[in-house]
């Protein structure tokens, strides 16, 4: 049932995917609906995944990189779901949220050996009723803060444009200075001519900065709800801590980076506040809390050292 319900959800992720890439070129109604579709029918799956292997392990399935990934594309699914009934632009949101659910559900079915997609017994420092609270707000929190960092990357990349073009070339220019008789009815014929294309300019740069201001606030409305789940999953652990070792704070890899994180997006969030920092400022912290969240959720455990390397790629 397991490798059914992780199948399934996974090629259902691949059609919403598809749909809403799909939907960015050519912006027809029955592709966004597929992916609307598609996306929710796969976050079932997944739940009945996490569900089937809850009642199977008799723990909440977070005890390996396969379980945490699985439960972080779920968590992005539900993010994707909940910010589209919420947004009415959302063929963007749907390009940036659905290949992220995708490609972290591919990662823990394609990518990693079947030896470590095994359901196994918990080690005596998870056997822990903190495993539930601790685990769930960190993973729920990197799904929000890699989505709303995103969101946010997203925005000065739509800002970039080439198309910039001048009225007048160099050489009609030129022309125009030596002949002054010729000046009067070559910018009439000019003026009209451009007059259709400067209003459709001017509507495309209307749409297209609406489309950034929209990307820019949702980034920052996803990464303030990711911020307290860190901030919960960061305390709970370091409850859970003293409880197993002993100490709240040990400087454990894990742990430092977490800290890190938390900074980091400490830092965006008080320079938006305060500051009122948007677009490309705001969108250079975020992406750098990207980075850093992944090498929190994962670059640390590939080093197999620390307190937190169990359950991982180093056994």
């Amino acid at each position: 049932m397991e490798n059914i319900f992780a199948h399934i959800s996974f090629f259902f992720l691949s059609v919403a995917t598809a749909s809403y890439w799909g939907n960015l070129i050519y912006k027809t109604g029955k592709l966004s609906d597929l992916g609307k579709q598609s996306i929710k029918i796969a976050s079932i799956f997944i739940t009945g995944f996490l569900i089937t292997r809850w009642v199977h392990a008799n723990h909440l399935p977070l005890s390996n990189l396969y379980e945490s990934f699985m439960f972080l594309s779920w968590s992005l699914s539900l993010l994707h779901i909940n910010l589209e009934l919420k947004s009415r632009n959302n063929y963007w949101l749907g390009a940036i949220t659905a290949p992220s659910a995708m490609l972290t559900h591919s990662f823990a079915t394609l990518g990693l050996p079947k030896e470590m997609q095994q359901s196994t017994m918990l080690v005596p420092a998870l056997q822990s009723h903190w495993l539930m609270m601790h685990v769930s707000m960190m993973i729920l929190s990197y799904a929000t803060l890699l989505c709303g960092s995103l969101l946010a990357i997203t925005s000065p990349i739509i800002t970039h444009d080439n198309t910039n073009k001048s009225l007048f070339s160099t050489n009609t220019e030129f022309s125009l200075f030596f002949f002054p008789r010729e000046r009067s009815s070559y910018l009439y014929t000019q003026i009209e001519s451009d007059s259709k294309n400067t209003f459709y300019l001017l509507s495309r740069d209307f749409r297209k900065c609406q489309l950034i201001q929209q990307l820019d606030q949702w980034s920052y409305r996803t990464i303030s709800l990711g911020f307290p789940f860190l901030t919960i999953g960061i305390l709970s652990g370091a409850v859970w801590a003293n409880e197993a070792w002993g100490s709240y704070w040990s400087w454990d890899p894990k742990e430092t980076w977490a800290l890190i994180t938390w900074l980091i997006y400490a830092i965006y969030l008080h320079t938006r506040m305060t500051k009122g920092w948007q677009g490309k400022q705001s969108a250079i912290v975020a992406s750098s809390g990207f980075f850093i969240v992944w090498i929190c959720y994962l670059g640390v455990n590939l080093l197999g050292i620390g307190l937190h390397s169990y359950g991982w790629f180093i056994r």
